[in-house]
């Protein structure tokens, strides 16, 4: 086989393709690595090497080449994808080739979304390892029954999530492995009060009633050599996460599951209170009663999305 071409960082291929006939597609080549350190597999010379082989079958006038290395695959927000979408736009491109669906996308909904857009541009994308060749009207139908198929796992495995966190929320257990700033994880999976780091807890709620000024507790905090649960410097963002937790009132929130756990209390109702009347000093009580209604819905929602994936603001 024939060495392919070399390419430019543009994705512009830098020697001439082929003479085009009426019968050939422009294709583009996509690749991505998630990690500097992707194993040879999913390399992207291995990537590019086996889409070039699928173009030369098919008879595809390979016209560019975009690579995105140590790039997550779960949003679109990618500097050759976007190149590759504005090409694509432009008309530059017929079909859009690509190793492996979860190379090009990872979220269902933003592939939906680009494959429509890519319609609408009248290209088609084809991957190597999977039947997934929307350039003919067989699949195209195929494209979309993966979909739906996706779509239909991704709803029973958050179902199935969310049943498992109503589980643990019974009781009073916390979801993953990242207890709040103050609190440690016990054997059983509920949270404990840490005694240093909950008086750090109490401190920052009155220091921000001396301050009124989170960027200004966190730089006391920082002066103070104090780091927050994963060892990171305290921001306005770090100081907001805190004042705004309700599990520091003992205010147990987790998956539609509300109650009241007295031995995960550090902070005084009254103290809370009057931390978050300063924090929406400035808003009207009509803003304040919609503020307060919109952060616990989000607060619901990020502790939801926490739990799933794991993560924590600290």
């Amino acid at each position: 086989m024939s060495e392919a071409p070399k390419f430019s960082s543009n994705g512009e291929i830098a020697t001439p393709t082929s003479t085009e006939t009426p019968s050939d597609l422009d294709a583009a080549i996509y690749a991505r690595t998630s990690s500097n350190h992707q194993r040879f597999g999913y390399s992207i010379g291995e990537q590019v090497q086996r889409c070039w082989e699928q173009c030369d079958s098919s008879d595809w006038n390979v016209q560019y080449v975009f690579t995105d290395e140590a790039e997550s695959g779960r949003n679109t927000d990618r500097p050759q994808f976007q190149k590759l979408l504005k090409n694509a736009k432009q008309g530059h491109i017929d079909v859009v080739v690509f190793w492996k669906l979860d190379r090009f996308c990872r979220s269902l909904s933003d592939l939906v979304k680009i494959e429509d857009q890519l319609s609408e541009f009248g290209v088609g994308l084809q991957s190597v390892t999977e039947y997934i060749d929307t350039t003919s009207p067989v699949g195209r139908f195929n494209f979309r029954n993966l979909a739906s198929a996706a779509e239909l796992e991704s709803d029973l495995t958050s179902q199935r999530v969310k049943m498992g966190m109503h589980g643990l929320a019974k009781d009073h257990k916390w979801p993953n492995k990242y207890p709040p700033f103050g609190y440690r994880k016990t054997e059983t999976d509920r949270l404990e009060p840490i005694p240093a780091e909950a008086t750090w807890v109490q401190r920052i709620f009155r220091v921000y009633l001396e301050e009124r000024s989170m960027p200004q507790v966190a730089f006391l905090l920082n002066e103070a050599s104090l780091s927050t649960k994963k060892s990171n410097e305290w921001t306005r963002q770090a100081v907001n996460t805190v004042l705004s937790n309700e599990i520091y009132r003992g205010e147990y929130t987790l998956a539609g599951y509300e109650d009241h756990v007295s031995e995960y209390q550090i902070v005084s109702d009254a103290l809370f209170s009057e931390v978050e009347r300063v924090r929406y000093r400035f808003q009207s009580n009509t803003e304040m009663h919609s503020e307060r209604k919109q952060s616990k819905a989000e607060r619901l929602l990020d502790q939801y999305k926490r739990a799933v994936s794991g993560e924590n603001d600290d």
